[in-house]
């Protein structure tokens, strides 16, 4: 649920770092497309006063030409008249075309009240001193006037036919000159200082917008760019941490803070290599703590990690900077030792460290004595690869449990002897699996007051093609430890759940046919499915089998699944009994008819109950308890009569064990349960005498 809202916040932050971009990214263009505008208007404007001053410029010269032409023409022989009437003609047209030109372009209105203003336009065109306009139109008829006349007296052109005025009419003299000149000569000003307020106030306005736009900008780097920039950098900064923190998890417990297994099987290797060397012995200290389950199952699993805790600190504390603190998983623990020394140091060395873990722990007013058991196996005495000094190592941890824990055991030539044992069973078992080699033995179990046989249970064997049978307490352990105990077990259900159908289609009585599974069996994922299946084909009906399950099975439940699939399987009708009970850490809560449907007392209280007052009590509080619950009880290991009789006057009426029957294989069991079927009467057939 949580991963959403990330998602959801990172999508929004996203969201809003791309709209602050583009809304930066749209004022910015904004403010650079005004100031283009502005600029190319700019430009414009002074482009177009700068041909206004040109063509004022332009009309002074031609009004100049124009009355110097008049001049001359009219004082020049009659032989040189006709050119410079031509070009009078010419600067007349000019300067008569410009100056609608000039009217054009400056928009100048003469009814405009401007034209009072001596300093507009308007003004010099239209007003007072100048009236340019005046001029200007009159010099130009002037000198059509004039152009006339001449061309009149000499008789070129058009004029000759209807102009009969003289040259005295048109006034082109100096006063005429000299007025135009003045005229035009301040509308160029005019202009020019037009054209200056205007780029004046065109210059303050592109200032104004380019410190706007510098605004802008130290806005939107303040306002959006600068907490872009810090969510950037704070995101950058999250990903680095979580990078971190990832490679940090990768190499170390996330509980305790060690190194964790990967670490060791990157490092191991280069850890041998130094030892190497540098020509020293390096040893590997593998550590379990004995009673963890117990304090998991009696003070919770807050306890147990706080236990895990103290003693991963007491392991750091216990050992030097240059030494190696690893947990492997759970309750077991790795310490590697650099430059060891000789067998005397490491034996100082590791009974100071199981000394400082075996020191008792306080948590919440509760005293716990951890009690931790270590196995040592020495590079290159003992092993000169990791793979070879981890395994030596866990084996001389199980030799030191097995003297009781709390104390630790070097590697020897008896272990490795052990070792290479444990091999060979290891792949016996796996050709005894592929083979199907294992064989089921049966014992019955009757009840004490009607003789009736109330159930079988199915006990595995194997018989070794050269060593003969080998104990269950010997390959049994083997098979947990190497992940066998599954495969094992399917054999055992397969060929228990099909010798029990073959008596329950013969009509033989044997109540119910009880197989221990253990929890490596139970945690495999298609169990209960595999179960079905079997009885199915076998056509064993589900209520003619009852599962035995130990007390850590259901302890383990939370984590596995597996209450939810032993619901499943017993709601199929499949019964459901708590093996060897008294001998594990089970809440009371798990003794529940809802879930279990029989107790199987542990041998370890049934033996010798005749004499061992304790034991007699125990089993009576048993029976009583399930009495009260409504569970069926059972007690195994029933040796001798006296035990058989102190149990049927507790009130455990069901027993298992060998004063009842031994194990047997399938041939000899269907014997024993035909023998001890209920005879059926037999009908007798009377002669009657004949009258």
């Amino acid at each position: 649920m949580s991963q959403q809202p990330a998602n959801t916040s990172a999508r929004k932050l996203i969201l809003l770092i791309k709209s602050a971009y583009w809304i930066a990214l749209l004022i910015i263009a904004a403010m650079a497309m005004a100031s283009f505008i502005l600029l190319q208007q700019m430009m414009g404007a002074q482009q177009h006063d700068q041909a206004l001053v040109a063509l004022t410029g332009t009309q002074k010269a031609l009004s100049q030409r124009v009355v110097f032409l008049a001049n001359a023409a009219e004082n020049a022989p009659i032989g040189e008249q006709p050119a410079l009437a031509g070009l009078l003609k010419e600067a007349t047209t000019e300067f008569e075309k410009n100056y609608d030109l000039l009217l054009d372009r400056t928009g100048a209105d003469p009814l405009s009240q401007a034209r009072h203003d001596p300093s507009t336009v308007e003004g010099v065109l239209f007003g007072k001193p100048f009236h340019l306009d005046f001029f200007s139109t009159g010099l130009a008829s002037n000198g059509w006037r004039f152009i006339a006349a001449l061309e009149s007296r000499l008789g070129i052109g058009n004029s000759s036919l209807g102009y009969m005025a003289g040259t005295e009419r048109a006034q082109l003299d100096e006063t005429a000159a000299r007025t135009t000149l003045d005229g035009y000569a301040a509308l160029g000003e005019r202009i020019g200082a037009l054209a200056d307020k205007r780029m004046d106030s065109m210059l303050d306005l592109h200032r104004t917008l380019f410190y706007a736009t510098i605004g802008i900008i130290v806005l939107i780097a303040l306002f959006i760019f600068r907490p872009m920039s810090n969510v950037i950098l704070r995101r950058t900064h999250e990903l680095v941490d979580a990078r971190n923190s990832m490679a940090f998890i990768a190499v170390h417990d996330g509980l305790t803070g060690l190194h964790n297994r990967t670490f060791l099987t990157d490092h191991f290797d280069t850890l041998i290599k130094g030892a190497h060397r540098r020509q020293e012995r390096l040893a590997v200290v593998q550590i379990d703590l004995d009673r963890f389950k117990q304090i998991n199952d009696t003070l919770g699993h807050a306890a147990g990690d706080y236990v895990l805790v103290v003693t991963a600190q007491r392991m750091r504390d216990s050992c030097r900077a240059s030494d190696l603190c690893v947990r492997l998983g759970g309750d077991e623990f790795v310490m590697i030792l650099n430059g060891a020394g000789a067998t005397e140091d490491i034996n100082m060395v590791a009974r100071r460290i199981l000394e400082c873990i075996n020191e008792p722990i306080s948590f919440q007013g509760a005293t716990i004595h951890p009690g931790a058991s270590a196995g040592i196996a020495v590079y290159p005495v003992d092993a000169d690869n990791a793979a070879d000094l981890t395994v030596h190592a866990d084996l001389a941890l199980y030799s030191a449990k097995k003297l009781g824990g709390g104390g630790f055991s070097f590697f020897s030539e008896e272990l490795r002897r052990e070792l290479e044992h444990r091999k060979q069973l290891e792949a016996d078992l796996k050709a005894a699996i592929a083979n199907e080699s294992f064989s089921i033995y049966f014992q019955p179990q009757v009840s004490l007051t009607s003789g009736a046989i109330t159930g079988v249970e199915a006990l595995v064997r194997w018989k070794h093609p050269e060593r003969g049978m080998i104990s269950p307490g010997e390959f049994i352990p083997v098979a947990e430890k190497s992940g066998l105990m599954a495969a094992i077990g399917r054999i055992i259900v397969r060929k228990a759940v099909h010798e029990a159908a073959e008596w329950h289609r013969a009509g033989i009585g044997f109540g119910r046919i009880a197989i221990n599974v253990s929890g490596s069996e139970l945690r495999e994922a298609d169990f209960d499915s595999f179960l079905f299946e079997t009885l199915e084909r076998a056509g064993l009906p589900p209520e003619k089998l009852s599962l035995e399950i130990v007390e850590s099975v259901i302890l383990d439940d939370e984590k596995t699944g597996i209450a939810a699939k032993l619901r499943h399987i017993r709601s199929a009708g499949v019964h459901l009994e708590l093996d060897d009970f008294g001998t594990g850490y089970a809440s009371l809560s798990h003794v529940n008819p809802n879930e279990i449907d029989r107790l199987k007392i542990d041998r370890r209280f049934v033996q010798n109950i005749n004499s061992n007052g304790d034991n007699t009590k125990i089993v009576r509080a048993i029976t009583e308890l399930a009495r009260g619950l409504g569970i069926s009880i059972i007690a195994e290991g029933a040796e001798t009569e006296a035990e058989l009789d102190l149990l049927m006057s507790i009130g455990c009426d069901q027993v298992q064990g060998y004063h009842i029957a031994f194990p047997m294989p399938d041939d000899k069991a269907r014997e024993w349960l035909m023998s001890r079927a209920p005879k059926k009467p037999m009908l007798t057939v009377l002669q009657g005498s004949r009258a």
